[in-house]
C-alpha cells in the first residue's frame, strides 16, 4: 500500500471519530438553544418568538445527533490532545454561529454584535451590546444559560454523555487537566453534580435573599458560571441588598475554586485545602486587595464605613473570579481602584474553575519558581533541589519544563493583552479605559468602563471577539486545532 493511501486512511479514520464527538458536542449545543423555551409556560406572550430559538436549536440538534450516531466508532477512541483540540475548536465556532440567530431574531442584533455576545456567552464573559431593559424574557434567559453551559464546558458535558472513556484530551483541551477520579467520565459527572447543586443552592440562596425567581435563576446561573450577564443594566447595584451581594459573593467564589478544590472541601478534606498553593494565594489576594480598595478609593466615594467595604469586597471578588457584576461603576474611581482592578482581572481564578484569566496556579507558579532560583543561587555549585507544590491531594515538582510553559503562556498572555489594547487606544478611547477594557475582554471578566457598547465600532468588537475566544480555549488549543486542521484537510481532500 502506498504511503499516501496509508496516511488517507488513517487521517479518515480518525477525523471519522473527530466529526462524530463534534457531532455529539453540537446536539448539545442545539439542546442549549432549546432550553430558554422552558420558560414559556411562565410568559406566553413571547411564543412569538420561538422559531427563533427552534430553527437554529433543532437543526444544531438534528445535525449533531447524526453525525454522532453516524460516525462515533463502536470502540471509543483514545483521542490525542491535537484532535481534542480540533474538537474543541469546531464545536466552539458552531455554536457560537449558531447561537447568533435568536440574538440577531429576537434581540434585534446585527451579525457583528450578535457574534460578540454569543462570544460573550460561551465564553463566560458577560461584556453585553443588548439593552437588557428592552430584551424578551426569553433573550435574557438564553444569555444566561449559554454561560451555565460554557461555563461547565462543553467538553465536560460531552465526556458525561459518553457511554466509553475517550482519553482526556477533551478536557485538557479546554484548559481542565486535573480529574476528580481516575475514569475520565466519572470525573466529569462529578463535574457537573458539583456545579449543578451550587447552582440549585444559589438560585434559594438569592430568592430568600430578596431577587424574583427568575433574576435567582438568571444570576445564579451567570455567578456560577463566572459569567456575569445581568437582567438589570445596573447588575447586583440594581437591588443595593447586603444579603443578596454576600450570596452573591459566595457563589463568585465557588466558581473560581478549582473543582477538584471544591471536591475537597465538600468531602471533609481540608488539609489537602489549606495547603492548596491557589487556596494560599486567594488567602493573601482576597484580604490585601479589599485593603487597597477600601482604604484607598472607596472610603473616599462613600462616607459610610460598611458601604465603602461592601463595594471594595464585592468588586474585587468579581475582578479576581472574572465574574464581572457589579455594584457600582468606575468612572469615579482613582488610579489606584483601576490598577488593582486590572491586576486581579488578569489574574484570573482557579485553574479548573469555571472562571478566566491567567489563573492562580500559573501565578503561584512563577511565584515559588522566583524563590527556588534565589535560592538556588545561594546553594553550593552542584546542589540538587527542586520546588514543589500542592494541587488537590497531590504534590508535584515544578520541573524547569513546567515553568518554561507557564512562562511562555503568561508572556503570550499579557502579549496579546498589549496588542489588545493598542487596538482600543487606536480607535479613539483613553489608555486606561483600553487597559481596563481588553483586561476584562482577554480574561472573560466583562466588567466595562463604557467602551463596550451596541455603537461601539465594528473592528473593536471583531478584535474584543476575538479576544474573548482566545482567553477562554488559552491560545495554544485554537493554535494547535487551527494548525492540525491546516495540515490535514488538504491531505483528505486529495
Amino acid at each position: 500500500m502506498k504511503p499516501d493511501l496509508k496516511m488517507y486512511k488513517y487521517l479518515s479514520q480518525r477525523y471519522r471519530a473527530i466529526l462524530g464527538y463534534t457531532g455529539l458536542v453540537c446536539f448539545i449545543s442545539g439542546l442549549t438553544l432549546l432550553a430558554p423555551l422552558l420558560a414559556l409556560p411562565v410568559y406566553p406572550e413571547e411564543i412569538i418568538w420561538a422559531w427563533g430559538y427552534l430553527l437554529p436549536g433543532l437543526t444544531l440538534a438534528l445535525v449533531g445527533a447524526i453525525g454522532w450516531k453516524s460516525l462515533v466508532p463502536k470502540q471509543a477512541l483514545s483521542l490525542t490532545l491535537s484532535e481534542g483540540s480540533v474538537i474543541v475548536v469546531l464545536a466552539w465556532i458552531v455554536s457560537i454561529l449558531a447561537s447568533t440567530f435568536p440574538l440577531m431574531t429576537t434581540a434585534g442584533l446585527t451579525f457583528t454584535q450578535a457574534i460578540f455576545e454569543a462570544t460573550s456567552g460561551w465564553t463566560t464573559t458577560g461584556l453585553s451590546v443588548v439593552d437588557v431593559g428592552q430584551a424578551s424574557h426569553l433573550t435574557l434567559l438564553f444569555r444566561s444559560v449559554i454561560e451555565l453551559v460554557g461555563g461547565a464546558g462543553l467538553a465536560i458535558v460531552t465526556l458525561s454523555a459518553l457511554a466509553g472513556p475517550v482519553g482526556a484530551s477533551l478536557p485538557a483541551a479546554e484548559g481542565r487537566t486535573e480529574q476528580l477520579a481516575p475514569n475520565v467520565r466519572r470525573s466529569a459527572k462529578l463535574v457537573l453534580s458539583i456545579y449543578s447543586g451550587y447552582i440549585a443552592i444559589g438560585i434559594v440562596a438569592l430568592r430568600i435573599a430578596g431577587m424574583g425567581w427568575f433574576d435567582a435563576i438568571n444570576h445564579a446561573f451567570a455567578a456560577l458560571s463566572t459569567g456575569g450577564f445581568s437582567t438589570q443594566a445596573d447588575s447586583i447595584g440594581y437591588w443595593d441588598n447586603p444579603a443578596i451581594e454576600a450570596v452573591t459573593i459566595v457563589l463568585m467564589l465557588g466558581g473560581t475554586i478549582n473543582f477538584v478544590t471544591s471536591y475537597l472541601l465538600l468531602t471533609g478534606r481540608f488539609k489537602s485545602v489549606v495547603r492548596n498553593g491557589e487556596i494560599r494565594l486567594q488567602a493573601l489576594l482576597i484580604p490585601a486587595s479589599t485593603a487597597l480598595l477600601f482604604f484607598g478609593v472607596t472610603t473616599r466615594l462613600y462616607p459610610i464605613a460598611g458601604k465603602a467595604f461592601r463595594v471594595a469586597l464585592f468588586e474585587m471578588v468579581s475582578a479576581l473570579s472574572t465574574t464581572g457584576f457589579s455594584t457600582v461603576g468606575y468612572t469615579d474611581w482613582n488610579s489606584l481602584g483601576w490598577l488593582v482592578m486590572i491586576v486581579l482581572m488578569l489574574i484570573g481564578g482557579g485553574a479548573g474553575s469555571t472562571a478566566g484569566g491567567i489563573k492562580q496556579y500559573r501565578i503561584y507558579v512563577l511565584y515559588r519558581s522566583l524563590l527556588w532560583e534565589v535560592k538556588r543561587m545561594m546553594l553550593p555549585q552542584h546542589a540538587v533541589t527542586e520546588p514543589r507544590s500542592w494541587q488537590g491531594e497531590n504534590q508535584h515538582f515544578l520541573s524547569d519544563a513546567l515553568i518554561r510553559q507557564v512562562s511562555v503562556l503568561v508572556s503570550l498572555y499579557l502579549l496579546v493583552f498589549g496588542i489588545g489594547s493598542c487596538v482600543t487606544v487606536a480607535y479613539g478611547y483613553s489608555l486606561p479605559d483600553s487597559l481596563f477594557e481588553y483586561a476584562s475582554t482577554l480574561s472573560t471578566v466583562g466588567l466595562s468602563v463604557g467602551v463596550t457598547a451596541a455603537d461601539a465600532p465594528t473592528g473593536l468588537l471583531w478584535t474584543q471577539t476575538i479576544g474573548m475566544f482566545l482567553g477562554r480555549l488559552e491560545f495554544f488549543t485554537v493554535f494547535v486545532g487551527l494548525i492540525r486542521l491546516y495540515k490535514d484537510v488538504p491531505a483528505l481532500l486529495r
